[in-house]
């Protein structure tokens, strides 16, 4: 981590770190053949089971709510539908035990693996984006850069964006405090419903609160994140072949956007901005399985073991 934050490897690392911890304490405990041991260990098992079902009330009311704020588009219903995932898996596991048929064994076991594999990672990705959003930007930078987000009615900067744009500001002010006079590109491009180049409503949002207009870059080809990054390395590189930047987005967004901004070779540190509360649950499990798509040889060959597995069970009962 020391010598490269930006990979999921360390949220992996640590996710494997705690829970071979956890395993080696609570093996301990039982094996120390105490009544107060057997009691810890017991209490942790029945405190992980409350866990799984306080986080599926969460996720389902999540669901309802972003569906009623935010519409019933397949994005908006991803906390939903994780939180009926988790009912399904658990009524599978659970009928398989009692009828012991053998299909429903194969896919109880390969259900079981999956989610078991999927929540592990997933918690090692909320673990580990929590951390690096609270990194500390130490050294000096020639850039800001800010990640659009789309605007509302085709030329109004959002909620969403604007948070980006506020702290995008402060840390201009942080790293000017630091000497230099930074530049703040903005990054985006124009969307089919749009009226103007996402750049343009950022860069005109930041000149109406008092930002000097002659310390604002516009980008304004990109349509995605990794083109915003690569674009805007473009843009940095050509004014500083040596630069350093800070890259500003919201933090549900933060870590996703730093393994892109590595993967992309930008030199630069991921800041995230406040998001509403509600509104993050949902966004970090798209976030999640955007991170599941860009390994999806690793995953899909992982998914498959445990579909085999389930195979075997079946087969040889």
């Amino acid at each position: 981590m020391l010598r490269e934050s930006r990979r999921f490897g360390n949220a992996v690392i640590l996710g494997l770190a705690a829970v071979c911890g956890l395993i080696a304490w609570m093996s301990r405990l039982l094996r120390s053949g105490s009544t107060t041991g057997t009691v810890i260990a017991c209490a942790l098992l029945a405190l992980g089971a409350l866990g799984i079902l306080v986080l599926t009330c969460l996720l389902f009311l999540n669901g309802l709510r972003m569906v009623r704020k935010e519409g019933r588009s397949p994005t908006n219903l991803l906390s939903l539908t994780a939180a009926l995932a988790i009912v399904g898996v658990i009524a599978l596991v659970v009928t398989a035990s009692l009828v012991r048929s053998p299909v429903l064994l194969g896919a109880g076991t390969a259900a079981l693996g999956l989610s078991g594999y999927l929540s592990f990672l997933f918690l090692c990705f909320v673990c580990y984006a929590f951390l690096y959003g609270r990194l500390r930007v130490r050294r000096k930078a020639g850039f800001v850069v800010v990640l659009g987000s789309g605007l509302i009615g085709g030329d109004t900067v959002p909620p969403l964006l604007a948070s980006r744009l506020d702290r995008a500001r402060s840390v201009h002010a942080m790293l000017s405090r630091r000497g230099g006079a930074p530049v703040l590109i903005t990054s985006g491009g124009q969307g089919p419903d749009e009226k103007l180049p996402e750049s343009h409503a950022m860069a005109d949002y930041l000149t109406a609160r008092g930002f000097p207009a002659e310390l604002i870059e516009r980008e304004d080809r990109s349509t995605t994140t990794e083109e915003n990054l690569r674009f805007s390395k473009a843009i940095m590189e050509r004014a500083d072949p040596a630069y350093r930047c800070v890259v500003v987005t919201n933090n549900y967004h933060a870590f996703r956007a730093a393994l892109t901004a590595r993967r992309t070779g930008v030199r630069g540190q991921v800041v995230g901005s406040p998001t509403a509360a509600y509104f993050w649950p949902n966004a970090t499990i798209r976030e999640f399985a955007a991170v599941l798509v860009a390994y999806k040889r690793t995953n899909t060959a992982a998914c498959l073991l445990f579909v085999l597995a389930g195979v075997l069970v079946w087969a040889t009962r």
